[in-house]
């Protein structure tokens, strides 16, 4: 056969082993994805809307911070705001109309080290410069644990920044300047976030990833546990009316046995793996503060964005039609001031 003919048979077998969409005119809002353009990993513009045309109705899509982009030169904090101007420039090509109906970075989530204090101002100033009504407010990857954790462990110094005065100082700038904040942290630093929240009630945080509960490392020796101390954590949290939660990220090796399993999981096996985990999260608090997130391209090393969706509707399957609306679109749009397309 022809290496030509092979090519396309093989594209043939791979399309018909893709799974049919569920429900594919729900509108979805993904409030959580990156672009980069890293050593052997990239994720830019093109690649993120051949994610989009999966199959699924993506309407709008919140970019968060990765360390992409920053500006080469001028002062050292400032080196920041290069990446929601790349950002911002993703959203004017997808504005434009001629890519499709979505719009993709309708929201940008930056970066800034908040550990500066009152120093931090002009970042915050020039992100909003950068990205006018799209900025959306700030990212700390506080994640820290005390084990190994096959490499995700962070610096040491993030075991107690969320109470750090001087972070809190610059947190605080949030307020006044209308920006909300994304927290990034493991399942052990939850009530970390539960202790700010509390402190600064009217500043809207989001808890990505689930708050990162562990199932590796020490925690792997006692799954039973590690998701007890979770639950507990989150229920905590969700007494904060000021939170809201991104149910994702569980693609990460950090918690899920099918992390690059060869051949990839399907959404069936996905949503059993996933939902308790999503389930409890939901009961604690409730649907008009949950939002699934894609996490992509981090979670593309578990499984494919119309597999992940359809992992997420799976899980949903039960759920009211007003909840579905919630955790597909409306929360995120609430929690990020998004304007529906």
């Amino acid at each position: 056969m022809a290496a030509a003919a092979i090519g396309a048979t093989r594209a043939a077998a791979a399309e018909t082993d893709r799974e049919i969409v569920i429900d594919p005119m729900r509108p979805i809002v993904d409030p959580h994805h990156h672009l980069w353009d890293n050593p052997g990993s990239r994720y830019l513009f093109s690649e993120l809307l051949s994610d989009l045309e999966s199959g699924h109705n993506i309407v709008q899509t919140v970019f968060v911070e990765c360390g992409s982009m920053y500006r080469a030169d001028g002062p050292a904090a400032m080196r920041v705001v290069g990446e929601t101007e790349f950002a911002n420039g993703v959203a004017a090509m997808s504005a434009s109309g001629k890519y499709g109906a979505c719009r993709m970075v309708s929201g940008i989530v930056g970066a800034a080290d908040l550990a500066l204090g009152e120093e931090i101002r002009p970042v915050l100033e020039a992100h909003s410069q950068a990205a006018g009504s799209r900025f959306r407010g700030i990212r700390v990857r506080s994640a820290w644990d005390k084990s190994p954790l096959n490499g995700f462990t962070s610096d040491p110094a993030n075991e107690t920044l969320l109470a750090n005065p001087s972070f809190r100082r610059g947190f605080a700038l949030l307020e006044p300047m209308g920006l909300g904040f994304d927290a990034w942290c493991y399942h052990p630093q939850i009530p970390d976030v539960t202790n700010l929240a509390r402190a600064f009630p009217g500043i809207t945080i989001v808890l990505d990833h689930l708050g990162g509960p562990l199932r590796i490392g020490p925690y792997a020796a006692d799954l039973n546990a590690a998701f007890g101390a979770w639950k507990t954590a989150m229920r905590e949290l969700a007494k904060c009316p000021n939170v809201f939660v991104k149910l994702g990220g569980l693609g990460m090796n950090t918690f899920t046995h099918l992390y690059q399993r060869r051949p990839r999981p399907n959404s069936e096996q996905l949503a059993t793996e996933w939902r308790p985990t999503i389930e409890t999260a939901i009961e604690a608090f409730g649907a008009d503060r949950c939002m699934f997130e894609s996490n992509f391209p981090v979670d593309k090393l578990t499984c494919d964005y119309r597999t992940l969706w359809n992992a997420f509707k799976r899980i949903a399957g039960s759920c009211s039609e007003d909840e579905k609306t919630a955790l597909f679109s409306g929360t995120a749009r609430r929690a990020y001031r998004l304007s529906a397309s």
